[in-house]
């Protein structure tokens, strides 16, 4: 890319977003419209009003009640559709799309169904400019059972679409070392492996899902400023933090790592682990439900003092820390891989 480029010129470059929930993006038109597939009706400023949070165990409870409207493959589908439709307007020409598996199982649902309404809603989005890939998610306080399931349910739809095996949820409720079965099972699968750590818990989650599951990249990860020698560790070995600085203030995460219940986006630490040499891309996480989208984070990067060189490597790092094919990954970036 160009040097010297505006920031407001960053908007106008093709962007890829590797760390993003499909079920988080049901916007409140949405979510009234799914509900109402179930005789249910609502408002959307009762949607708006459960989408506001102080702490991470209110959005949990937000996120509960919102997929329970997910019922049908066809609920997939709309929700799908809808969530590319956002992303073509904001220039993103790939995405990681986070699927939670974990929570269809819970439902008795079937993920196949699920998934095949999914590729099928999103299929026309590849003509228009638009590739989406497919993270297969598992819920940590469900257990290491339930993760592995979701592994073989990954395994079942013999997908190339789908890409990496996850676990979000809450970080602090089972041990990492429990996991070690699913993700060595989900390695041998020729799956891509990753974790949400670091958001709530402490810089110890970090280390433990890098030396114990091998995991690729980091959700969140933000709890990496308390130990130097961890962030060495993640420069040095080029494992990247998936990085959504609204959701982190939106949950409280960003008040719990700082210590600070007043703590602003301004002072979220990513430029503090961009300039250590950390690999950070940039996300929204759950851009519907935490009032956000990838133009919006781009702008904040801005408010937090990142210059715009340091834009373009945000940029320019969502497609180098990509799952996708080298000789695609060069295609839609817009610099060489």
């Amino acid at each position: 890319m160009a040097t010297g480029i505006s920031p407001n010129d960053i908007a106008s470059l093709p962007k890829a977003e590797l760390h993003l929930h499909l079920e988080g993006s049901i916007r409140p038109a949405i979510a009234c419209a799914l509900a109402s597939r179930h005789g249910i009706t609502y408002a959307e400023e009762e949607v708006q009003r459960r989408y506001k949070y102080t702490s991470f165990s209110e959005f949990i409870e937000a996120f509960k009640w919102v997929t329970s409207f997910l019922r049908e493959p066809s609920d997939f589908a709309v929700v799908a559709a809808d969530l590319a439709e956002q992303l073509l307007q904001q220039n993103v020409v790939y995405a990681e799309v986070t699927l939670s598996i974990g929570v269809m199982l819970l439902r008795k649902q079937h993920p196949q169904a699920n998934f095949e309404a999914i590729l099928e809603a999103t299929e026309s989005f590849e003509s228009r400019g638009l590739r989406l890939n497919w993270i297969f998610d598992a819920v940590r306080q469900f257990g290491p059972e339930p993760a592995v399931e979701v592994v073989e349910s990954a395994r079942r739809c013999s997908s190339p679409r789908i890409v990496a095996f996850g676990i979000g949820g809450d970080e602090l409720s089972i041990r990492t070392s429990e996991f070690r079965g699913a993700y060595l099972r989900a390695a041998g699968y020729g799956l891509h492996r990753l974790i949400h750590a670091g958001e709530i818990g402490g810089p110890e989650k970090i280390r433990e899902a890098v030396d114990l599951l091998g995991v690729e990249r980091i959700g969140h990860g933000i709890a990496a400023i308390h130990d130097p020698a961890l962030m060495d560790l993640l420069a040095a070995r080029q494992i990247p933090l998936e990085v959504c600085p609204v959701s982190n203030l939106r949950t409280g995460a960003l008040a719990e790592q700082l210590r600070n219940p007043r703590a602003t986006i301004e002072q979220h630490p990513l430029s503090q682990l961009l300039r250590h040499g950390i690999p950070i891309v940039l996300s929204t996480d759950d851009p519907a439900m935490f009032h956000t989208s990838l133009s919006n984070e781009y702008k904040y990067a801005a408010a937090m003092g990142l210059s715009a060189e340091e834009q373009q490597r945000l940029v320019a790092n969502s497609f180098r820390f990509s799952f996708l094919p080298g000789v695609e990954r060069a295609r839609l970036s817009p610099e060489p891989a």
